[in-house]
C-alpha cells in the first residue's frame, strides 16, 4: 500500500469513528449536546448525519467514489464547526470556548488537502493548519496544570513536557504559517499528535482506576476520536508538501 492510500485510509478510519461514536451515544459527535435541540426530530437527524459520514467513509476508501465520500465528510465536519461555534459567543475571550471549532477547522484543512483544489486554496489549507496548531500550542501554556495532568506518570517533569510540548505546536504552526520547513514542521506535528493518542488515550483505556479527565466513558472516547482526526489532518499536511498535485488525484 502507498503512503497515499494509506493516509486516505486513516482519514476514512478517523471520520467513521465519528459516526460510531455519534451512533453509540445518539448525539452529534464530537460536539456533544451541541446539536439544536428545537431541530424536529432531533435524533433522527443525529443518526441520519452519523450513517451518511459512515457511508462516506467507506466511499472514501474506492477510488470511484472517493471524492463523492471526501465530499460527504467535508460537509459533516462543517457541521462539525458551526455547532461547536455555539460556546464561542457565550465566552469569546475564552480559549475552551473556540476549541471544538479550532479543531473542526484542523479536519476540515486535511480534507480540504486531500481533495482537488487550486494551489491557493491547498496554501489557505496548510497556513489554517498552522494557525490551529498554534492554538493548541497556546492552549498547553493557558491550561498547563491540566495538560501536566494527561502527560503519562511514568514520564519525569510532567509540567515542563506540558510546557515543551505547547512549544512545539506553536513552533510547528507558525512554521507552516511562514512556509519556514513546512514538510519537516508538518511531519513532526504529525509524529507528536500520533504519540498523544499512543501514550494517553489509549492507555487509559486498558486501566480500571481512570483519571478525572479521561471520564466519562463518552469523553474518553470522544477524546481518543478527536485526536485520531486531528492526526489525520496532519499526516495529509505533511503530504500535501511532498506532491504537487493533491494526494488523492495522484493514485
Amino acid at each position: 500500500m502507498s503512503v497515499v492510500s494509506a493516509v486516505r485510509f486513516m482519514l476514512a478510519a478517523a471520520a467513521a469513528s465519528v459516526a460510531i461514536l455519534a451512533l453509540v451515544y445518539g448525539d452529534y459527535a464530537p460536539a456533544w449536546h451541541a446539536f439544536p435541540a428545537w431541530i424536529p426530530g432531533r435524533k433522527l437527524c443525529v443518526e441520519g448525519l452519523a450513517t451518511a459520514l459512515l457511508a462516506a467513509s467507506a466511499a472514501l476508501c474506492v477510488h470511484r467514489t472517493a471524492i463523492a465520500g471526501l465530499w460527504g465528510i467535508g460537509v459533516y465536519y462543517v457541521i462539525w464547526a458551526v455547532i461547536a461555534s455555539a460556546p464561542i459567543f457565550a465566552a469569546p475571550f475564552s480559549i475552551g470556548a473556540w476549541y471544538g471549532s479550532v479543531e473542526a477547522l484542523s479536519a476540515l484543512a486535511g480534507v480540504a488537502l486531500l481533495g482537488s483544489a487550486p494551489p491557493f486554496a491547498l496554501r489557505t489549507a496548510q497556513a489554517v493548519f498552522g494557525l490551529t496548531c498554534v492554538f493548541y500550542g497556546w492552549s498547553h501554556f493557558v491550561y498547563a496544570d491540566y495538560t501536566a495532568s494527561m502527560v503519562p506518570a511514568w514520564l519525569p517533569g510532567r509540567l515542563a513536557v506540558a510546557y515543551f510540548t505547547g512549544a512545539c505546536h506553536m513552533a510547528a504552526g507558525l512554521a507552516l504559517i511562514a512556509g519556514i520547513m513546512p514538510r519537516l514542521a508538518a511531519t513532526l506535528e504529525a509524529v507528536m499528535m500520533s504519540l498523544f493518542g499512543l501514550l494517553v488515550w489509549v492507555p487509559t483505556l486498558l486501566i480500571s482506576d481512570k483519571p478525572k479527565w479521561a471520564t466519562p466513558p463518552q469523553n474518553q472516547w470522544s477524546e481518543l476520536v478527536v485526536n485520531l482526526v486531528l492526526a489525520s489532518a496532519a499526516w495529509i499536511v505533511a503530504l500535501s508538501f511532498k506532491r504537487r498535485q493533491p494526494p488523492l488525484m495522484g493514485r
